[in-house]
């Protein structure tokens, strides 16, 4: 069973963000080999959807991503931050987070479109949902990535 937030940062319980922030550094900083700034000044202008799963007997974080309204970053509205953690990855948990993601925003902001900035590896993924690629591949942080839209 999975445990859906859709919080503003101000709302996320200080346990529950101390978590999401430490996923974000597992996955995008050490799993990745990635030093960027993780913490980019947009999260307390963003929705946060997390998925809550029990694992191992234990409340733990097994999908996460940050909704941007339309001018945060980009003139359409955006999700990043996109991840699952180790613990959870190969259930189909981010095709569950991606779907549900969509599905929030559109609600949270009707007839805007959905940027993304997606690693290129990723490009299929993200295409099964309904996102076309718009930009040539570039480095972001030593990782391929394109823009892609929905």
């Amino acid at each position: 069973m999975i445990e859906w937030q859709w919080l503003e940062f101000e709302d996320i319980p200080r346990r529950d963000l101390y978590e999401v922030l430490r996923q974000r550094q597992e996955v995008f900083v050490l799993e990745q080999t990635c030093l960027y700034p993780d913490l980019d000044g947009l999260d307390e202008a963003a929705h946060h959807l997390m998925a809550w799963q029990t694992i191992d007997g234990e409340r733990r974080l097994a999908a996460y991503l940050r909704c941007l309204a339309p001018g945060a970053k980009y003139t359409e509205m955006s999700l990043g931050r996109i991840l699952t953690p180790a613990i959870a990855r190969g259930t189909g948990i981010g095709r569950l987070l991606v779907a549900e993601g969509i599905r929030r925003a559109e609600q949270q902001h009707p007839g805007h479109r959905i940027r993304i900035g997606a690693q290129q590896r990723l490009e299929k993924f993200y295409q099964g949902f309904g996102f076309a690629t718009i930009s040539a591949p570039y480095d972001e942080d030593g990782i391929l990535h394109i823009d892609m839209l929905r």
